[in-house]
């Protein structure tokens, strides 16, 4: 198949698997890896999705090939290329979050995504002096050899964006053949030509409620900090900051006054643990000094289970396994709950809880949070 952007090591045929695999209903960033994990391919993988299904009571058809020979006709279209997550070009800071994408749609200098990055995000509805503080910092960060990230929305991304070119790296929630919001179509443009610009969905997707915070995990991951400018509480550039911190990464926020609620955001989380910085030069000390060991205490990932994917490959494949996952369906409610507390209440060992789990996925019965927990569908 043209057009994969594959390496040599990575078959055309095991590339379009893999697009194939990711594309059925069902599978998600960390369930791919499992699959990939247990089967060794993603043509066998594909090949086990009928059975897994049924182990979960549930009928299943994986992702039609002429779909996925329309998706790849459109990247190529499109100018773009796809990037797999055991590629030497996909982004090593990305790829350490357990939720990394498998696969990305990317154009543009994909070098830029390997050199040091920091996400600066905020309010949609800024003030007119947080975009004009959002651009300086920008264009600061990127004079200083820092790649900016953000999110292409309106207001404090955009002014990122345009500070920093062509340093910069527009994570989009869409397709990469849609442009969003409408109003960004030429910013959007020009990021593919001078800067970079990836997006997780397929060709054609129009943004939706549930894209944003996948795309707020990709911004979150790139970077070895995050900087909010000016956020309201609730707010997507919030949920990007805690996703930052789950990641082990620096988070950091300008204060703003306590009569404006757009700066409320951004006091919110300087309250919780996130560092306090008034100009660009603090950032770029924070970020320089940057070992693996972020200086903010914003919050510390409670649900993802230290677990080695490898070990779901050790499995023995017994009528058991049905049992199991009907006994780890029944723990699971409306309300999040963290891996390793569904394997100790189980009693069963981590890599048939993780099994279990991935057969209720892809029954439809299960939700993977951003943070690792689960909770019934």
């Amino acid at each position: 198949m043209e057009g994969t952007g594959s390496q040599p090591t990575l078959s055309q045929a095991e590339a379009f698997a893999r697009i194939r695999l990711l594309r059925s209903p069902n599978i998600g960033p960390i369930s791919f890896r499992q699959l990939l994990a247990r089967f060794g391919s993603a043509g066998a993988a594909l090949d086990a999705l009928p059975d897994l299904a049924a182990r979960g009571r549930s009928p299943y058809r994986p992702a039609r090939p002429e779909s996925i020979e329309r998706e790849a006709a459109a990247v190529r279209k499109a100018g773009a290329r796809y990037l797999f997550h055991d590629q030497p070009d996909y982004p090593a800071l990305l790829a350490e979050t357990p939720s990394a994408p498998p696969i990305l749609t990317c154009r543009g200098r994909l070098p830029l995504a390997s050199e040091p990055c920091v996400a600066l995000v905020g309010a949609r509805n800024a003030s007119a002096a947080a975009v004009k503080l959002a651009r300086d910092f920008a264009a600061a960060l990127a004079e200083a050899g820092f790649t900016v990230v953000s999110g292409l929305a309106r207001g404090i991304d955009g002014a990122a964006h345009e500070g920093a070119m062509p340093q910069t790296i527009g994570v989009i929630a869409s397709g990469m053949d849609i442009a969003y919001p409408p109003q960004h179509a030429e910013l959007q443009e020009r990021i593919a030509t001078e800067g970079l610009l990836i997006a997780e969905q397929p060709p054609g997707t129009e943004p939706r409620g549930r894209h944003f915070p996948s795309r707020n995990r990709i911004i979150a991951g790139l970077a070895s900090g995050t900087l909010v400018v000016e956020a309201a509480p609730q707010s997507g550039s919030l949920i990007t900051a805690r996703l930052a911190g789950e990641a082990g990464r620096e988070v950091m926020a300008i204060p703003g006054s306590p009569l404006d609620p757009r700066a409320a955001g951004c006091n919110q989380l300087i309250r919780e643990g996130a560092v306090l910085v008034q100009s660009p030069e603090e950032v770029i000390e924070l970020l320089q000094s940057f070992t693996g060991e972020a200086r903010s205490r914003f919050r510390v990932a409670e649900g993802l289970a230290n677990f080695d994917n490898a070990e779901l490959a050790k499995l023995d494949w017994g009528e058991a396994r049905a049992d199991l996952s009907h006994d780890i369906a029944s723990l699971l409610t409306n309300a999040p709950v963290a891996i390793d507390e569904l394997i100790r209440q189980s009693g069963a060992a981590a890599a048939e809880v993780h099994m279990a789990l991935l057969e209720i996925e892809l029954a439809g019965e299960l939700v993977r949070e951003a943070d690792g927990t689960v909770r019934r569908a």
